[in-house]
């Protein structure tokens, strides 16, 4: 996957940056950032901000598809070595009702979420069953992004490298199965809203265990499983994460302030 150029958003930089996981054999996409240069050897380099994105150009996620059954069966084929031993969940009879509450305890602070089955039945049972299992336990949170209209926090590779994920993949759920009469509708950015958790992938049907935590009104094409919310108190966290800034003050890459999961409960 080749890397993009400093984010502008249009539909094919916007999808690329949120790549890397389980089925991915190259590492996440990542904008490179630039300095004008200066105008004598001894003037300092700045940069300038680049305005706020018009959020206004960009449709809403689209409703949630209401379940016909009370449960599915899920697929997780088996792909690439996991970053960290575990085992694949059960994929039969799995709920798509109610919720689940779930805490990622991080050095920076909490980071409260609900994990919300009817939005996506089969990717709550895989981050349930990873919780589980301690498989977020000790991993950082590898990615920051400060790009006007992509503010996310990437987490839940074990290896840090944007690369790892639980050995397995599954299908996208909502909001790309909400396109299934309009597929083409599929590729047209959408705001992910400030709360938003969802998963990263390396193209369709890639999920494996990373997941990315919206900050501030987001777009990106719907082909990113939200499967939940962050709490108030979760923001709070992130916002003073973001405010961290990325290393070497780039809008993209390692948060400049570590971030480590200690545990998923």
């Amino acid at each position: 996957m080749n890397r993009t150029s400093v984010l502008t958003i249009t539909v094919a930089a916007t999808a690329l940056l949120l790549a890397g996981c389980s089925g991915s054999t190259e590492p996440a996409a990542a904008p490179t950032t630039t300095t004008p240069s200066s105008s004598t050897s001894t003037a300092a380099a700045t940069t300038t901000p680049r305005p706020a994105l018009d959020l206004s150009r960009f449709g809403a996620l689209p409703p949630v598809p209401q379940p016909s059954t009370d449960t599915v069966s899920c697929a997780y084929p088996s792909g690439t070595p996991a970053a960290k031993k575990v085992s694949a969940p059960s994929a039969d009879n799995v709920d798509v009702y109610g919720t689940v509450d779930l805490t990622l305890s991080t050095d920076q602070g909490p980071i409260a979420i609900t994990l919300d089955r009817t939005q996506a039945p089969c990717t709550v049972n895989s981050v349930v069953s990873l919780a589980q299992q301690g498989y977020f336990d000790g991993s950082p949170c590898h990615r920051l992004t400060t790009s006007p209209g992509l503010e996310v926090l990437q987490c839940g590779d074990p290896s840090g490298t944007g690369k790892g994920g639980p050995g397995y993949s599954f299908a996208n759920e909502y909001p790309t199965t909400a396109y299934t009469g309009d597929p083409a509708q599929a590729q047209n950015p959408v705001v992910y809203p400030r709360g938003t958790l969802a998963m990263a992938n390396a193209g369709p049907d890639t999920n494996g265990s990373q997941f990315f935590l919206v900050y501030a009104d987001s777009v990106l094409p719907p082909q990113y499983t939200v499967f939940g919310t962050i709490s108030d108190t979760g923001l709070a966290t992130l916002d003073a994460i973001a405010a961290g800034g990325v290393t070497g003050g780039a809008e993209d890459g390692a948060p400049a302030n570590p971030v480590i999961v200690k545990s998923a409960t």
